[in-house]
């Protein structure tokens, strides 16, 4: 990903503020673009390149209705039907892309005191972000809209007592392979994560939801056997050290509200509009 790619997302996410902000009087191709400061005939060029679609698609994939009627077409049996045979396409991305791999009890007792863990910069179509891994799997990934200095010091807050060191493995390179558009030489990317038992169950059902698709935090407590637990699995879900990776920007209100996200609500709008994009193009 090119440094054109951060500047043009931030054009872009303007963009989605002003849909969000004014989607009950159906903005025109105008008066978008003019928020993004081009042309109408740049700018629909620029959006189209970016998400895969023209921006009159792109608010309908964001509109709360059209977020219901994903949500209706949902349950608990999909998440295993789609867990065993695979989707097609980019479906079955998550299924057959990432495995997690928890860390032992003693490296989440001593906050990892015997681990190294190297960390890289890299771009994505939604910004700036941090990638850190283990000698086992990639531990971190996060959005990186501070100053690099404060990205680091947040992903040291997650290992107290590791070993850091700047430098980028294959790991890491891999991973940020999943912001292209070809994603048909994607190679199996292994999570090493530190979390409680509830966590990993939490964000290994994550993993389940087919790109293109939303859910609800109820489904999600559903799917774990813990109907009861929907309060828990919105705590876990927002410690989700992963970016993107562990898809918790599926993860939606019932009302069809997209509601919170821990690297910006309108970072989620962008993510869930360009995976319906790429699932609409198909």
């Amino acid at each position: 990903m090119k440094e054109q790619d951060i500047i043009n997302y931030n054009r872009i996410a303007r963009a989605i503020d002003y849909i969000k902000e004014n989607f009950k009087e159906q903005p025109s191709l105008d008066e978008i673009a003019e928020v993004s400061h081009l042309s109408p005939y740049h700018f629909q060029r620029l959006f189209t390149e970016w998400a895969g679609t023209t921006p009159k698609k792109f608010l309908q994939f964001i509109s709360v209705e059209h977020a219901k009627r994903l949500l209706s077409d949902n349950n608990p049996t999909l998440f295993d039907v789609a867990h065993e045979i695979g989707l097609s396409g980019t479906s079955r991305l998550h299924d057959l892309f990432v495995s997690i791999e928890g860390m032992t009890p003693a490296e989440y007792k001593n906050g990892c005191r015997d681990l190294e863990i190297g960390y890289s910069f890299g771009n994505s179509v939604f910004g700036r972000i941090l990638t850190a891994s283990t000698h086992k799997g990639i531990c971190y990934m996060a959005f990186a809209d501070a100053d690099e200095e404060s990205s680091v010091l947040a992903l040291k807050s997650r290992f107290p007592n590791a070993r850091f060191v700047a430098s980028q493995s294959d790991l890491q390179e891999q991973s940020l392979a999943i912001f292209k558009n070809d994603w048909s030489q994607l190679q199996q990317i292994k999570l090493h994560l530190k979390g409680t038992d509830f966590q990993l169950k939490v964000w290994e059902t994550l993993l389940k939801i087919p790109m293109g698709k939303l859910v609800t935090y109820g489904h999600i407590a559903d799917m774990i056997g813990s109907p009861k637990a929907s309060r828990a699995v919105g705590s876990a879900i927002g410690k989700n050290p992963i970016a993107f990776l562990i898809p918790c920007h599926r993860v939606i209100q019932n009302t069809g509200l997209f509601g919170g996200y821990m690297w910006g609500n309108t970072r989620k709008t962008a993510i869930i509009g360009w995976e319906s994009a790429q699932i609409d193009a198909i």
